[in-house]
């Protein structure tokens, strides 16, 4: 009996699935329904729609697909978070190209998984933003480490001017909130490691998100770490 009441008590995470395969969206909704923790409250076919319907339904969490109809996937992400930015979205995709991973991160996106990732990665997926953190197919990981590697190289021994620095205008606790936000830390995690509240977590993630002039902390995250700000 007390295991029952703790499962009923236990918080669904509401997902809005924007996908234009049907196959796969009713796919998503199934295997999403059977896990016991996600709530799925709609689905679209195409960005616009998403958009729309992301306003209208107050998802915890979006699956997002790029290649859409109307309004593609990266662009439906930055209108989504420019109204709305404390949702988050995962990209969902079978393209691996190095420009999209970038501009769907920068859209604000907090999560990127191949669509031929198992059901349960892409639910590991959902759950880690859902807590705060950013979630990465490792395969596309290794991209964007790369990426980093190549921009921390082409900047050796070029000296940048201490003024010029975006991190000049962070606190010293935002620094500390920004590295652990690297780190995948999620707000509870931030939390925890510097011992202040989760509201305090969530304002210091907005100011940075703000000074760093990015829609979310995937996007942050990102910034940081190409230009070596942490």
């Amino acid at each position: 009996m007390f295991g029952i009441v703790l499962d009923s008590m236990t918080k669904q995470i509401s997902v809005l699935i924007v996908e234009d395969h049907d196959i796969l969206r009713q796919g998503l909704r199934l295997v999403l329904e059977r896990a016991n923790k996600f709530t799925i409250v709609g689905e679209a076919n195409n960005g616009r729609l998403g958009v729309a319907m992301a306003a209208e339904l107050q998802p915890d969490v979006i699956v997002m697909d790029i290649g859409m109809p109307e309004l593609n996937g990266i662009d439906a992400t930055r209108a989504i978070k420019l109204a709305r930015p404390d949702v988050r979205i995962v990209m969902l995709t079978a393209h691996e190209n190095d420009d999209e991973i970038f501009a769907a991160l920068s859209a604000g996106a907090a999560g990127y998984c191949l669509k031929d990732a198992a059901f349960d990665c892409i639910q590991v997926a959902l759950s880690s933003v859902a807590d705060g953190a950013a979630w990465i197919d490792p395969r596309i990981a290794q991209k964007v480490l790369k990426a980093f590697e190549h921009h921390a190289n082409s900047q050796s021994g070029k000296q940048i001017a201490v003024e010029e620095k975006p991190t000049d205008v962070l606190s010293t606790r935002e620094k500390d909130v920004l590295r652990l936000m690297v780190d995948g830390a999620s707000n509870k995690e931030i939390g925890d490691k510097l011992i202040i509240s989760l509201s305090t977590v969530r304002t210091h993630v907005e100011h940075i998100l703000e000074k760093l002039a990015v829609t979310g902390r995937t996007a942050a995250a990102v910034k940081a770490m190409k230009e070596g700000l942490i």
